[in-house]
């Protein structure tokens, strides 16, 4: 039973009395993190939600624990008073607000182990920022505890890290991962495009066009071919700056080449200007 207008709450008292409430008469709640400055691919999960859950719970907190680049938690976008009127018009039953305080009174000092995931792709190239996720992430379960919660496809390796998670807490969450949304030059939707100047932004639409010629040159000529035109193709732009590209199982240890019964993905992370986007593409 959803709420008739959108309650926000900024302290976690009130947010789990208000849960426990909702619980006790019976209803699902789904919840749906984020750090903010929505876009529709976040109201997409919202819509998700909302289908499979009585009470749909979303948080904003840009959490200062996963950033591994303090420039870069600087420069995040922070639109509180917008987002709050996109999620009350997608019909967001709750919203929680809380601050660093809040979440964190005392100074977060917890590890996790994730094996390799920590090593690959996000985990080699950002040191710190998967343990920053677990920690709020679990924080945030703690609180919330829902029933469901939905993250989007595009950051594929962070949804792996947060299944492993809930795993180690021993939780009955369950985790829906959800269909990348993007925008119609095929920009994946993020928080971080808002970031881009005009010409830059020209730029960052060409990352979903040189994955889709990677993709078939991957499963035409083989993953090393694909590689050299991603590596060709970005150097042709000063703007543009390769971090990573690689073609992995589901799994994310790296392939050499695409076998048709094995599924296979490609993922790409890459500056433009100043700004890290990331993106990844299903093979097969």
């Amino acid at each position: 039973m959803p709420c008739k207008s959108m309650l926000i709450f900024t302290k976690i008292a009130e947010l789990k009395g208000f849960l426990k409430q909702i619980k006790s008469a019976g209803h699902t709640v789904g919840f749906v993190p984020t750090m903010g400055a929505l876009h529709n691919g976040h109201i997409s999960l919202i819509s998700i939600s909302k289908k499979a859950s009585n009470i749909t719970v979303c948080s904003i907190f840009v959490n200062p624990t996963q950033f591994n680049d303090k420039a870069d938690l600087k420069r995040y976008p922070r639109t509180p008073e917008k987002d709050a009127a996109f999620l009350e018009k997608a019909g967001c039953d709750v919203l929680f607000m809380p601050s660093v305080e809040e979440i964190y009174p005392t100074e977060k000092k917890e590890t996790y182990d994730f094996g390799y995931l920590n090593t690959v792709l996000e985990g080699k190239y950002r040191p710190g920022h998967f343990n920053g996720v677990a920690q709020v992430v679990k924080r945030l379960f703690e609180i919330v505890e829902p029933d469901k919660a939905f993250f989007g496809s595009k950051d594929y390796q962070q949804v792996m890290i947060i299944k492993a998670l809930v795993k180690q807490m021993h939780s009955t969450i369950e985790i829906v991962n959800c269909p990348i949304l993007r925008e119609e030059d095929g920009l994946a939707m993020s928080s971080r495009n808002m970031l881009l100047s005009e010409e830059e932004r020209h730029i960052a639409a060409l990352i979903p066009k040189i994955m889709e010629v990677a993709k078939q040159l991957a499963l035409i000529k083989g993953v090393d071919e694909a590689k050299h035109f991603v590596n060709k193709e970005v150097e042709r732009f000063e703007d543009m700056k390769l971090e990573y590209f690689e073609i992995c199982d589901v799994d994310l240890h790296e392939i050499s080449k695409i076998d048709p019964s094995v599924k296979a993905i490609a993922l790409i992370a890459v500056f433009v200007g100043k700004i890290r986007l990331i993106d990844n593409l299903a093979l097969n």
